[in-house]
């Protein structure tokens, strides 16, 4: 099962209506891209799921020594500043950032657009539409991304104002400037 995108060019959602039907049908994952599309994300099989946990894990690690910042994990739905609701599979947010948020921002889809954020492609992602999510993060101000790419065996790497890297796997990833001292081994499996 692929994601399903609504076209909603005649219906404007306001951002707490998108929050709403986002709380109402909690069974669903919704994303909005900049352009006003709705997109209902399937559930990811167990390996995906299982990848993405430990990506989680392992950024978390990071964190918790470093105490730089907060993890989030995919069912985060960030307002981009670009006008895109997206929820990667793994982010991060610097503490001063995040805590400049209200008490009712941090509650709800926060406005905010992460620092970091990782997009593992599942078997059933179309990659294309995968790097416009990427694109569209880049656009809102994320500082690096990483598209990691098991069924090509290849991982990108987004920077603002920079060609997209591309490696193969396996490799060593780098948090850079952004995640002093984070790095991430992708093997083969």
């Amino acid at each position: 099962m692929s994601s399903l995108t609504l076209n909603l060019d005649t219906v404007h959602l306001s951002d707490e209506q998108f929050y709403q039907l986002c709380q109402n049908n909690r069974d669903l994952n919704f994303e909005r891209t900049a352009r006003g599309e709705l997109i209902i994300m399937p559930p990811v099989g167990g390996d995906s799921g299982n990848r993405e946990a430990d990506l989680i894990i392992d950024l978390g690690i990071w964190n918790r020594q470093t105490n730089l910042g907060y993890t989030f994990s995919s069912s985060t739905v960030f307002k981009l500043p670009n006008g895109g609701d997206r929820s990667p599979d793994a982010a991060w947010i610097r503490r001063e950032r995040y805590s400049a948020l209200t008490p009712e921002q941090r509650r709800k889809f926060p406005p905010i657009a992460p620092d970091f954020v990782i997009e593992l492609r599942s078997a059933t992602d179309n990659l294309e539409m995968l790097r416009a999510k990427m694109q569209e993060y880049m656009d809102a101000g994320v500082q690096l991304a990483w598209l990691i790419n098991p069924q090509q065996q290849q991982v990108e790497i987004y920077r603002p104002g920079k060609d997209v890297e591309l490696r193969n796997l396996p490799t060593e990833l780098s948090g850079e400037n952004v995640l002093p001292g984070f790095s991430l081994n992708l093997s083969l499996d």
